[in-house]
């Protein structure tokens, strides 16, 4: 009939021309139910939007009814009525829930576009995670903990720093939300306790793999303690140059301090702390890497996060915890500020583990493995024969780019960016402005 609206198959609506499809139908319920939690099935309608009608009596209703009931699980209560669409009568099925994860016939759907797809046991897992995802927060769950084991002078030092007036020790831990249904949350441990159950492992290899341990310590302590000791124990064991500001030398680490501090908190802010293992720190003679427990939370993957992209914290309280002493922001920038200080930083996932991995500018590949038998004066000849051509062809041409330095050495470009950075952290040169459109200085 004129006028009558048309309908289309979508990621909420299916259309079936007749019950003989009644499975079929129930499974896209299901899927559109576990993806969007509400929609409409049509039966009497082929899938091109035309309406065929059917036959119905009070029976055929009941029928329906009766094996939504049977086969659906966790159990809906659709509205199903009976209307004419372009003059043909057919069953319309509103349905709505939100116990997801929905199965037809003991098996879990999602829909993709139009059609209908099983879940794997990964997805579904994330599904049934995702949905319990409050509830199984493990910063905010009850502690063992009670009010006697918590570090009164810990926790007073904290209280300073946030900018929170000192009452007592169960007021303070009130307003810092720690306290959840007369119990500690287990936050409480890793911040305030006066034997914190938290440990940092660090170690030194003596090449890029772990085959040679050079150091090794182990530390025990709160978050906020663990997380200083992991930068000392970093900016210790790699090289530190020097630059002249005004009348004062600065000291100028080959990995930006702020990258690293921020790589270092995200490890203790966002690792899954139901995971019996540490945060590691591992020195390598050309990497730095930091790993945590836990792999990216709910769905974000590393090329969205290096685009910007931010999801739900794993662990909101110990965040918001850390965002009260401007260690971490509300915003979620941190990713932003490693990839900016730090732009060749790489992001992996192993093992269950998140590993972030800077590489160092002192390592230079004359040092593996296959060349060690390389005397010292050549390398340091030709260490001392690069920086002269990369000095005088910056002398010629202050704004000169890094490609052109490299076919002007003969030389590859991440070699170029290793000798400048080496050059600036000796305090031979400076870089003034942006990467494009600034120019180098030559101070000494």
């Amino acid at each position: 009939m004129v006028g009558e609206p048309h309908i289309a198959e979508s990621e909420t609506i299916e259309l079936k021309k007749s019950l003989a499809e009644l499975k079929q139908g129930l499974v896209s319920m299901t899927a559109i139910l576990n993806k969007h939690g509400a929609g409409e099935l049509w039966f009497g309608v082929k899938n091109d939007g035309v309406a065929v009608g059917l036959d119905v009596n009070e029976k055929t209703l009941r029928d329906l009814s009766q094996s939504i009931t049977a086969n659906i699980e966790p159990k809906i209560y659709p509205k199903i009525t009976v209307e004419k669409l372009h003059g043909k009568q057919c069953i319309h099925v509103l349905f709505q829930g939100k116990d997801t994860p929905y199965f037809a016939y003991g098996r879990a759907f999602m829909r993709v576009a139009d059609e209908d797809r099983q879940l794997t046991v990964k997805e579904l897992e994330h599904l049934i995670l995702t949905k319990n995802r409050d509830a199984l927060r493990w910063d905010s769950e009850p502690s063992a903990m009670n009010i006697d084991d918590v570090d009164e002078k810990r926790l007073k030092s904290f209280m300073k720093r946030a900018g929170v007036k000192w009452t007592s020790v169960s007021k303070s831990l009130e307003k810092l939300e720690m306290v959840k249904d007369a119990y500690l949350a287990n936050a409480t441990n890793i911040f305030f306790a006066k034997k914190p159950n938290l440990q940092l492992r660090c170690a030194v290899f003596g090449s890029t793999s772990s085959a040679t341990i050079l150091d090794r310590h182990d530390f025990e302590g709160d978050i906020l303690t663990l997380i200083e000791e992991a930068q000392k124990y970093i900016l210790k064991n790699i090289h530190i140059g020097m630059r002249i500001q005004g009348l004062y030398r600065e000291d100028v680490p080959e990995i930006s301090t702020e990258a690293i501090r921020e790589a270092i908190i995200n490890a203790f802010c966002h690792r899954d702390y139901r995971d019996p293992d540490h945060v590691q720190v591992a020195v390598f003679k050309n990497r730095v890497e930091i790993r945590n427990p836990g792999e990216l939370y709910d769905g974000l993957t590393i090329d969205k996060m290096r685009h910007g992209n931010v999801s739900r914290r794993r662990n909101p309280l110990i965040a918001d915890l850390l965002r009260r002493i401007q260690l971490v922001e509300a915003w979620g920038r941190g990713m932003s500020l490693i990839i900016e200080k730090e732009p060749r930083v790489e992001f992996s996932e192993t093992a269950k583990l998140f590993i972030t991995s800077f590489p160092r500018p002192s390592f230079d590949e004359t040092d593996s493995p296959t060349s060690q038998k390389t005397s010292v004066k050549t390398s340091v000849k030709t260490s001392v024969k690069t920086s002269v051509k990369i000095i005088d062809a910056i002398r010629k041409n202050t704004k000169i780019t890094i490609p052109e330095l490299a076919a002007l050495v003969g030389i590859s470009e991440r070699s170029i960016e290793r000798n400048l950075q080496k050059l600036q952290m000796d305090g031979h040169l400076h870089r003034v402005g942006p990467d494009k459109g600034g120019h180098w200085e030559i101070l000494k």
